[in-house]
């Protein structure tokens, strides 16, 4: 009876202690953080209208329009960091820098407004209830979907898309991660009772099962549809290695995308799907041991080959993609506390990749990268664009998984 008790209170001691590291280790990436993004809101701020993305060959600040899809991510970055420290000096900047993009609520040129407007409003509405962010979202929302299709049942992404073999182009494009978007139209369907824009939602992911998805849980990056007839015409990359690869950031995209609509959904068939695509990324054999993953599963092996217009081929090192693993870090996270038993898995994942993304390998020195927090992510190896840069939405993203990984130990809710 003493033995089985001392070995009871020997396991309680080591959770105790593992808790009180892990607090340790976001306590201080938390601070590291808000240090950094100091440094680069120093050169930021001598801008009124453009946003962080990336860094310049020179590793200097390099920024862009509102326009693109990911001006919505740094305005977000600085409401998660106020959320991790009740910094007033960073609420501040996050409201101005939220600020900046009220004109996109009427933007309806590409479907990534849930990223611009969801990650920046969406997160100032969630720590300010201040109910003009709510009524801007809702109008918002009604931007994103006029692009939607009764005869594809989808939201259209793109308005082309050009095959990389040249020979064919595309007018409904639609692409894995716009399953990301519909959380802004479930934020809104819940607070106008509008049942139209969370149709619009469900009947999105529900194509993407049906469409999108292999066998296997991985998935394709682009779905080509006829816009009038509803047919899928192709089923291609744009970012990732081959057609028929499995890009690493859209898998990402996938598994939070399916987690987040079981979420407002509570339909076990989005559970499922996010189980699947979760578990081709934890088991894949070729996933490194500290769950960084490589920018596609399939770069150089036999069997998938580039088209001729690809860059990839002039690419041949396999580079880690952080951006798709503090996606899926954060997805983990939440998915953990659904899949009962299978959770512990995910959540084991999803802390490994913090610790992984947290230390010297990938976390950037303060005061250097920019400004950005993380290190060594690919924007889009086809293209030849930003290649083992930082990117603005990996950050976001880390600290997001960093605010949920906090809120389960201090057993909370996690959005």
């Amino acid at each position: 009876m003493k033995y089985r008790f001392a070995v009871l209170l020997l396991l309680l001691v080591s959770v105790s202690f593992i808790r009180y590291d892990d607090r340790q280790f976001l306590q201080e990436n938390f601070a590291f953080a808000q240090a950094q993004t100091w440094n680069m809101l120093s050169e930021a701020n001598k801008t009124d209208t453009l946003f962080p993305r990336t860094t310049d060959d020179k590793g200097q600040l390099k920024l862009s329009n509102k326009y693109e899809w990911t001006s919505g991510f740094f305005p977000g970055t600085l409401w998660y960091i106020y959320q991790a420290t009740g910094s007033d000096s960073i609420r501040r900047q996050a409201l101005a820098w939220t600020a900046k993009l009220e004109s996109l609520k009427t933007f309806t040129q590409h479907h990534d407004l849930g990223f611009m407007m969801y990650c920046s409003y969406g997160n100032a509405y969630r720590l300010t209830k201040d109910e003009s962010y709510k009524s801007l979202l809702i109008q918002s929302a009604h931007s994103l979907s006029t692009r939607f299709s009764e005869k594809t049942g989808s939201i259209r992404s793109w308005n082309k898309f050009g095959s990389w073999d040249g020979k064919n182009k595309y007018d409904y494009p639609v692409i894995i991660d716009n399953m990301m978007n519909l959380e802004l139209l479930f934020f809104a369907a819940n607070a106008s009772n509008d049942l139209r824009l969370r149709k619009i939602a469900v009947t999105h992911a529900e194509n993407v099962m049906k469409n999108q998805l292999r066998a296997d849980g991985s998935c394709y990056h682009v779905v080509c549809y006829d816009e009038q007839t509803g047919k899928v015409l192709a089923r291609e990359t744009a970012q990732g290695y081959a057609n028929n690869s499995t890009w690493s950031r859209g898998q990402a995209w996938g598994i939070y995308g399916f987690t987040m609509t079981y979420r407002e959904t509570r339909d076990k068939k989005f559970l499922n799907t996010a189980i699947k695509m979760a578990d081709y990324y934890v088991n894949h054999p070729d996933l490194p041991s500290d769950k960084v993953c490589y920018w596609d599963f399939n770069a150089n092996q036999n069997g998938y080959t580039p088209g001729a217009r690809s860059k990839a081929p002039m690419t041949p090192a396999n580079y880690r993609d952080v951006s798709a693993a503090a996606i899926t870090a954060s997805a983990l996270l939440e998915l953990s506390t659904f899949a009962g038993e299978r959770g512990k898995v995910y959540k084991d994942v999803a802390v490994k990749i913090l610790h992984a993304l947290g230390s010297d390998v990938y976390r950037a020195s303060l005061g250097g990268n920019g400004g950005f927090l993380l290190k060594h992510s690919v924007g889009s190896i086809a293209h030849g664009s930003e290649i083992d840069v930082p990117l603005v939405y990996a950050d976001y993203y880390y600290v997001e998984a960093l605010n949920r990984y906090k809120n389960l130990l201090d057993g909370k809710k996690l959005n």
